[in-house]
Formats: structure tokens, sequence, C-alpha cells
């Protein structure tokens, strides 16, 4: 399959039609969690000198202070959203419209017949898919897992889970210098080992042809634990691959060409995301490397899309 990085692989278009009036975020006084790691400030690099995917607003490279500040050292669990839940009775996005976009190849064949998104046929519209029900009504027992990354979730249901914890999202430099762990201008969370479809797998992609066929030589079909593969120089796991995780800031590029796309295409006040996913490959969507990014409207939810806190230090 030939490279084709400037498709919306990443996600599937906004909702269409009215949206419902989102329930108050609630209020919370939570404390910094103990296992929170503390980033030191300074001068962080943000971007690359040449970009690989240009229109995405990669380059160019920029550097920026930031004051030190903590991080989860995973992505927000589906234990931990639970808890959210059930502490405030929180309804998220995907529960108040009613369904939610799930990977083709994730949807039971119980569920039927579902719409495809025209052009990219791979996110399928599923009626009752939420965060407790990934891919579709009664399949939480199945994919649910409690140490797995909460997923269907969008940017304002990270907001407001963000307010009840007594943190906040990280900006794309908070993100971007946690994400190099100390080793500098570095293609990835690890260093410059590139990931493939055979021997070496240090982070939750994509193996195989894309969206076909996934070999799952990495051991996952989906999400992986949130705790798994090998942490970065500050102990940060999963940084790029398994889930897509929002961030505080908006979809800013600098590209003419990309600017038209997106006012054409309704795209304003897109939020921006960072690290790809499970369905990231180098052949169709290159973008789980550390200056990545996508953009993705705030009441999107998708079966690969997560978030991870910090707190002001």
């Amino acid at each position: 399959m030939m490279a084709n990085h400037d498709e919306p692989c990443c996600g599937p278009p906004p909702r269409a039609g009215q949206k419902p009036v989102p329930a108050p975020p609630a209020k919370g006084g939570g404390t910094v969690p103990e296992n929170a790691i503390l980033i030191p400030g300074g001068q962080a690099i943000v971007g690359a000198h040449k970009a690989i995917i240009p229109d995405d607003g990669e380059s160019p490279l920029r550097k920026q202070r930031l004051a030190p500040f903590r991080i989860s050292p995973t992505t927000v669990t589906n234990a931990e959203f639970a808890a959210f839940i059930a502490a405030t009775g929180y309804e998220t996005e995907a529960e108040r419209f009613g369904w939610s976009f799930v990977f083709w190849a994730q949807v039971p064949e119980a569920i039927g017949a579902t719409v495809a998104v025209q052009g990219i046929e791979w996110w399928r519209k599923v009626d009752g898919a939420t965060w407790r029900d990934i891919n579709g009504p009664s399949t939480g027992d199945q994919a649910c897992h409690p140490d797995h990354p909460v997923v269907h979730v969008s940017w304002n249901d990270a907001q407001a889970y963000a307010n009840w914890a007594g943190g906040r999202l990280p900006t794309e430099a908070e993100w971007e210098h946690a994400a190099r762990g100390g080793l500098g201008k570095v293609r990835f969370p690890w260093g410059e080992d590139e990931p493939d479809d055979d021997t070496n797998f240090p982070c939750n992609i994509w193996q195989g042809d894309f969206p076909n066929t996934n070999t799952c030589k990495d051991g996952h079909f989906t999400t992986a634990p949130a705790q798994s593969y090998q942490p970065n120089g500050y102990g940060l796991y999963n940084l790029v691959g398994n889930v897509w995780e929002w961030t505080a800031d908006t979809y800013r590029i600098k590209s003419l060409k990309k600017q038209v796309k997106q006012k054409l295409a309704g795209m304003k006040g897109y939020k921006l995301s960072k690290g790809g996913s499970f369905l990231c490959h180098h052949t169709y969507c290159y973008r789980y490397r550390i200056v990545a990014r996508s953009g993705t409207s705030p009441d999107s939810t998708t079966t690969h899309q997560g978030f991870r806190m910090v707190w002001d230090a």
C-alpha cells in the first residue's frame, strides 16, 4: 500500500446534527496522585526542523520555556473513569448522542449492519457504543478492561474529568517535553529505533495491511493495558501508539493548503491530539512519533481516543 498520510485515518468527521447540551462539569477537589511523575521545567523542544507530514503542522522546530509539572504515568484507565462516573453521575457525549465511531473490525457480527463513513469506511457509526460498551451494546464484558485506556471520550468529557480530578490536559509543549524522556530531539519516546511488522514492537501499533489485516504480532488487536511496554526515561507509558491523547490546545497549522481544507471541512475549533494509536502504520498513518499531531472536533468519540492528566507543580 502506498503511503497516504494526508488522509483522515486518525479520526472520523465531526458529528452531524444538533449537539445535545453538555452536562455541567462536576467540581472536584482531587489531590495530585502519588504516582504522578514530576517533569523538570526548562527549555522544551517542540516540533521538528523537517516535517515528515508537513500538512499536519509538525514544523518548525521551536523552543518553549516550561515550568515544572506533574503528569500521570499512563492514560486514564477504565477503572479511573468509572470512579469519576460513580462519584459525579456524569454522562459522556457518546451516551448523550446515543452512538459513537467504532473501527470496523471491532464491530461484532451480532450488531448487524452499520453506517460507514464515506472515504474512510473502516469507521462505523454504532448505536450504543460508549466507554462502557466499547464495540457496541452488551460488549463491555469482552472489551472494557479495567486497566486499559478509557476510550469513546470526547475532549469535552476529558475536560470534565480533569476538572473533577483537580488537574488539566497537557499542552502540546508539555506533552512533547514529557514524551522525550530527557533524550532531546528524538523521533520516539525510546529514541530512534523504528518499530516494524516482524520483530521490533516497542509500542502498540498496527502490523500488516491497514485497514484489512492486522497480524497482531505485538499481541494486541486493539488497546493494550495502559501500563504496558517499556516506559520512557521519565517513567511514562504508551506515549505513542495505543490511543490518541487529547491535549489542551487547539489544532492550528501554518500550511495555507491545510488551512483552506480545514475551513472547507468545518474544522475550525478542532482540538489537538498527540501520540497516534493502535491503528497507526508507517504505510498510511505514520503518526506514532513525538512531533506527529492530529486535529479532531471536541465532541468526537472513537475506539482509539483517550487522554492523560497533568497537574501544576
